[in-house]
């Protein structure tokens, strides 16, 4: 039961539009920490999937994500991910699951996920809402109906969703 003197319990939404194979996306790591640290679980951080064609290791990335969600390592998988962009370009879905088992996590699962393609619904749902969106680079963050297009720069980005969540979570 909500007391309705007091801010609405349920958690602010943000959504990240992200692509494992972008340097922005790395770079944005450290503004989703803050927001974390800041926010705690009034904020409900949410990974949205929108690979881009010009990385072509970015869709079985997002793949492996989901895995990942499933197997209860979405985020920590993500930055892993993220910290070896570059070998990624190179490596391709090998380093993918290699990553899965350094993180502690079914491997194996990770290579047959990849190949069965169970989460390709999950990752083509994301994308085509990130295009209806009007999203076209990544990172991008959408809160309060508000879409911040962090592509291009992420300069001033972080106090823009801080302003909105406060004006959400005071409600």
């Amino acid at each position: 039961m909500n007391d309705s003197s007091s801010p609405s319990s349920s958690p602010v939404v943000l959504d990240v539009w992200c692509e494992l194979q972008c340097p922005d996306c790395h770079t944005a790591l450290a503004d989703l920490d803050a927001l974390r640290e800041r926010y705690g679980d009034r904020l409900d951080i949410r990974l949205r999937h929108f690979p881009l064609e010009k990385h072509r290791h970015a869709f079985a990335a997002a793949q492996a994500a989901e895995e990942a969600l499933v197997q209860g390592k979405g985020w920590e998988y993500v930055r892993a991910v993220l910290d070896r962009v570059g070998e990624l370009d190179r490596a391709g879905e090998p380093l993918l699951v290699e990553i899965a088992g350094e993180l502690g996590l079914d491997a194996e699962e990770f290579d047959t996920a990849l190949v069965d393609g169970r989460h390709i619904l999950i990752v083509d749902a994301d994308q085509a809402e990130g295009k209806a969106l009007k999203v076209t680079g990544t990172p991008t963050y959408v809160i309060g109906g508000e879409r911040l297009d962090g592509g291009k720069s992420q300069e001033g980005l972080r106090a823009r969703i801080e302003e909105i969540a406060d004006r959400l979570l005071a409600g």
